[in-house]
């Protein structure tokens, strides 16, 4: 795609059913995805089975290789060798991914809604929280996991403000929300590290990304050349259909200040 959304995978994988939370394992050569109950159809709400399903590509063809119970919304480190899944994780294998272990006591407090989970080469953490509406952030300093604090207000501000996607480098943080003066329900909005370390204005990025409808869980593709995200097409009492979408990631170099480096 260009820099104008486009749907992912159009009938194969985004289908008139519920497919989202899309991320590739470094090497662009596993995709994995989260649907109902690993089909392709349109469920109903209450019926909801998140399932996790995972492609490879070999010999230039993808090929199903894993489907697993979704415990969380996946995230693959850019060493491609832990998939976060909010409070777990499991860790790569031999023969693909482990069970799941947790993260330790700081991150498994009840009162804390974590959905996604995202993390920089640094091994910062960034994370939502749907009890508070808010997101964290969990720096690693002399080896030693600090207590996660929330970002600035005008990060955390606005309704539903969840799905943080931060970058490798930490020079820039992804997020949705639902703001006065966007374009649908729930828009993205990038933020972009400052000089002096302090996260700058929250920017919404903008009509040929977001819609009139609920735009969700945004993630930068580990080769940097792909937004992907999610979108949802029509929701009733008792269905849903979402679908996954992808444009170029220089929509994000388009939305940098100019007084910002790249």
């Amino acid at each position: 795609p260009g820099e104008t959304a486009e749907v992912f995978a159009p009938g194969v994988i985004s289908t008139e059913g519920w497919e989202l939370q899309a991320v590739f394992a470094p090497g662009m050569n596993e995709f994995y995805y989260v649907t109902n109950s690993g089909k392709h159809e349109r469920p109903k709400i209450s019926e909801f089975k998140p399932t996790i399903i995972g492609y490879r590509l070999d010999d230039n063809r993808w090929h199903k290789f894993v489907e697993m119970p979704r415990t969380g919304e996946p995230f693959i480190t850019a060493d491609g060798q832990t998939m976060h899944l909010a409070k777990g994780r499991r860790e790569r294998t031999a023969s693909g991914w482990s069970d799941v272990k947790g993260l330790g006591p700081m991150f498994e407090r009840e009162d804390w809604g974590i959905m996604r989970l995202t993390a920089s080469t640094a091994e910062t953490y960034v994370f939502d929280d749907f009890r508070s509406a808010s997101i964290r952030m969990s720096r690693v300093v002399d080896g030693e996991r600090q207590e996660p604090l929330n970002l600035p207000e005008h990060i955390n501000s606005g309704d539903f403000t969840a799905h943080p996607f931060i970058a490798p480098d930490e020079s820039y943080l992804i997020w949705d929300s639902e703001r006065e003066g966007g374009y649908g329900e729930s828009d993205l909005y990038i933020s972009f590290r400052q000089a002096d370390g302090a996260w700058g204005a929250a920017i919404n990025m903008g009509p040929t990304v977001n819609s009139d409808k609920d735009d969700f869980y945004g993630s930068v593709t580990p080769d940097g050349k792909f937004l992907m995200f999610d979108r949802t097409i029509s929701r009733t009492d008792d269905y849903i259909d979402v679908d996954i979408y992808w444009v170029s990631a220089e929509v994000i170099e388009t939305l940098r200040p100019k007084t910002q480096p790249r």
